[in-house]
């Protein structure tokens, strides 16, 4: 009977199938299985046979054998539905009725029991809307900067959720950075003046419009119109003959370049002064419709970096003195925002060359030409008060630890402060971290026990140029590359239902993909974000690089951590973001009311990535990512490598380090898959270096006072692949300009840093020294 009950209760007799999916969870199939070679084998086939032989002359002996069947049939039943059915309640205790998930991984060891898909729909089930849209509305309820007393309490407020949570470690870390405010009596100016100087007509400005670290003093000139401020928008003005030197530059927001790219270009074509105003044509500003007003200035930072500009690439904690350093981002030249109603009264008074059609705006009266010449021979004057003013910022830290790795940690983060009432800036960003905090806080209270640390922080003067952050990675630089997995931001993640887009490292996009599959678009019941963006013309169009004005920018380029910044907008731009309009209501408004669903929907997606990395026993990291990236540099060298040879310049060497690079995460990606993953020293071994291979981009040869942005692929500077590719383009566009001593540095330092991460993924010396043997001969 033990046989014959052990048989049953093994593939012999009931079959489970947990392999397919439908939607995200496991259909779970129980099936009576009889085969041919079953019955000639083992003790029921033995029984069959016994009827069989003797079923004429034993009809007792038949009848017994019947009910002996019947018994082991019940036995076996009863044994399945325990092992079976106990394990899927005990799986969904604390889930009420919810539908069983689980994927086909096994729990890690040491855990709790829960699968991936039972985590999923714990998570799907504890994610609230409601407390979402609350919170946005509470922080953006008013004006909060950076220490200001409504700032303060802000702070004190998040503080103490995280501490209600009664998660494993909350805590706080405070730093002084230097910010930039508007002068309190002296009001920043624009004047028209005539040809002696004089002026002949003041313009009003906000006097809380300002763009926080412009360079203080006066200008006097010309004004040109340049469109966007994009590099190919000056090199159009150079080609036209139109010279900005000395001239007051006007500028549209947006064409993809922040406003400290703008004002840094301007300046380094010779401009003495930048105004950037929205037009129209960008943001909308139809009174008919929800936008902006004519009279309203959309206010930014002209830092060209991150964090405090007056200790680049060190931390300011404790309000150490440093030596006089001032960041070569901060501008030489004054800026200012203003509204489209002063753009106007300028624009409509210039002559000269006419613009480019695709340089029209939507301006009323507004022919387009580019200037510099003023009407009646007046100039345009204008003047920049603000003052530097050391501010106690402070960042505000939760965590939960992790069980199997706890000093390896998934980072969620989102700033705190914003200059007006900030619902997009800072309340959308706030409100699903601390959401996101709430679930996992609960899903561990409810049996999940996460394999790495999850680390929930609320970032100060991110407004400024995401300081409060940056200071923070400067101050644990050293230890990030070996504990930090990766880096979520929240900032500006909802400016409407629409449109996914994700500002990722590549080392993410295989897990983003898995996400999107998995979560339902907000604005499209019962169709998932994968979806949908398949038939609005490929899921491919959500991935977008890294940029610089992010909140994931300086993980990434800064830290050599992977990061990622997702946001959902509308095919028509929010126009509110870094205004006075930004209020929870007119965000409500935009979304029609779903603010907290798509909050909801963003913090799933979120939620999605950080499940896997906190479950999976190998971070799901695309280690090959960066072969494919080089692959572009290595056919655009192809292409110029008759040039290039003939100037004594060789590609082989880029060729080769891409080649070794690519052959050492294919060989790491293969011995993770034939490892015993079960052994928890073997994954640590391969984690530790999959986490590592974002720091390797970083170019060891640059200092990181002058050069913060090191990493090759996302930073900035000639050490970058977006440089060599657009010196190497001046072969066939401009080769006079080509520079042979300055490409062959490029070359050099992007080579060595390909070639130095393709070493160190490769990781035994002896290896490492032979696979250099067979690329230099």
């Amino acid at each position: 009977m033990d046989a014959i009950r052990c048989r049953l209760t093994q593939s012999s007799s009931v079959g489970v199938a947990e392999d397919e999916e439908v939607g995200g969870a496991p259909r779970v199939e129980m099936s009576f299985v009889t085969s041919e070679e079953e019955e000639e084998a083992g003790p029921s086939s033995d029984i069959t046979a016994l009827v069989r032989r003797y079923r004429h002359g034993y009809q007792k002996a038949g009848l017994f054998l019947c009910v002996c069947v019947v018994i082991v049939f019940t036995t076996a039943f009863l044994l399945a539905y325990a092992v079976f059915g106990g394990r899927y309640h005990c799986s969904l205790v604390g889930e009420g009725d919810e539908e069983q998930g689980g994927g086909a991984k096994p729990p890690a060891e040491g855990g709790a029991g829960l699968y991936l898909g039972e985590l999923r729909l714990m998570m799907r089930r504890l994610l609230q809307d409601e407390d979402i849209h609350n919170t946005v509305r509470r922080v953006s309820r008013a004006n909060h900067p950076p220490g200001s007393s409504d700032g303060t309490s802000l702070a004190s407020e998040v503080l103490r959720r995280f501490r209600l949570l009664q998660m494993d470690h909350t805590w706080t870390e405070s730093l002084y950075a230097t910010l930039q405010f508007p002068h309190r009596s002296q009001r920043s100016s624009l004047w028209l003046v005539d040809s002696a100087g004089l002026i002949s007509e003041q313009i009003p400005l906000n006097p809380s419009d300002y763009c926080p670290y412009s360079a203080t003093g006066s200008t006097t000139g010309g004004v040109v119109y340049a469109n966007y401020g994009r590099p190919e928008d000056f090199k159009w003005l150079e080609s036209a003959g139109v010279s900005v030197v000395g001239c007051v530059v006007v500028m549209r927001v947006g064409g993809g370049v922040s406003f400290a790219e703008k004002v840094w270009l301007a300046e380094r074509s010779g401009a003495g002064g930048a105004l950037i105003y929205p037009d129209p044509a960008d943001l909308p500003q139809d009174p008919r419709r929800l936008g902006l007003n004519a009279h309203t200035a959309v206010s930014e930072h002209v830092h060209l970096g991150s964090g405090d500009p007056f200790t680049p690439g060190f931390p300011s904690f404790n309000h150490t003195q440093f030596p006089p350093i001032q960041s070569s981002g901060l501008p030489l030249i004054p800026a200012l925002p203003i509204s489209a109603t002063v753009a106007a009264k300028l624009l409509s008074q210039l002559s000269g060359a006419s613009c480019p059609p695709s340089w029209r705006g939507r301006l009323p009266y507004v022919r387009c030409v580019v200037g510099p010449e003023f009407s009646s021979g007046r100039r345009v004057a204008m003047s920049v008060h603000n003052v530097m003013t050391p501010v106690l910022l402070n960042n505000i830290f939760s965590s939960l630890e992790g069980r199997v790795e706890p000093d390896h940690y998934i980072i969620l983060g989102a700033q705190r402060d914003s200059l007006g009432p900030g619902a997009v800036t800072s309340g959308v960003g706030t409100a699903i971290l601390l959401e996101l905090a709430r679930t996992f806080s609960a899903m561990v209270k409810n049996g999940f026990s996460p394999r790495r640390s999850l680390l929930f922080v609320s970032w100060d003067a991110g407004d400024f140029g995401n300081v409060g952050a940056t200071e923070w990675l400067e101050g644990y630089l050293s230890m990030l590359h070996l504990k930090a997995v990766a880096y979520f931001s929240l900032d500006q993640a909802v400016m409407g239902d629409d449109v996914l887009s994700a500002y990722t490292s590549p080392l993410l996009v295989d897990l983003l993909d898995a996400a999107i599959r998995q979560v339902e678009h907000p604005k499209h019941a019962g169709q998932s974000i994968y979806s949908q963006a398949e038939r609005e013309g490929g899921s491919w169009r959500i991935i977008k690089p890294l940029f610089l004005n992010s909140g994931a920018y300086s993980f990434t380029a800064f830290a050599g951590v992977p990061a990622m910044e997702l946001r959902f907008t509308e095919e028509r731009a929010y126009p509110f973001v870094n205004t006075p309009l930004d209020s929870a209501s007119r965000l409500q408004e935009v979304l029609g009311g779903r603010l907290g669903v798509t909050g909801r929907s963003l913090g799933e997606l979120v939620g999605e990535m950080v499940l896997r990395l906190a479950h999976d026993s190998i971070l799901p990291l695309r280690i090959t990512s960066y072969a494919h990236t080089v692959l572009q540099l290595s056919a655009q060298l192809n292409k110029h490598s008759a040039e290039l040879q003939s100037r004594g310049l060789s590609p082989h060497w880029v060729f080769s380090a891409r080649g070794d690079y690519s052959r050492a995460a294919e060989t790491l990606q293969r011995a993770i898959e034939y490892s015993d993953l079960h052994d928890p020293s073997a994954a640590r071994y391969y984690n530790t270096r999959i986490m590592r291979v974002e720091y390797y981009f970083l170019s060891q040869y640059v200092s990181v006072v002058e050069t913060p942005f090191r990493h090759v692929i996302h930073g900035r500077g000639d050490l970058t692949l977006s440089a060599l590719s657009e010196h190497l383009s001046l072969l066939t566009s401009d080769p006079e300009r080509f520079d042979e001593k300055r490409f062959r540095r490029q070359l050099a330092f992007f080579t060595w840093t390909l070639q130095g991460a393709a070493n160190a993924l490769r990781g035994d010396v002896y290896s490492t020294h032979t696979l250099l043997h067979t690329t230099t001969h």
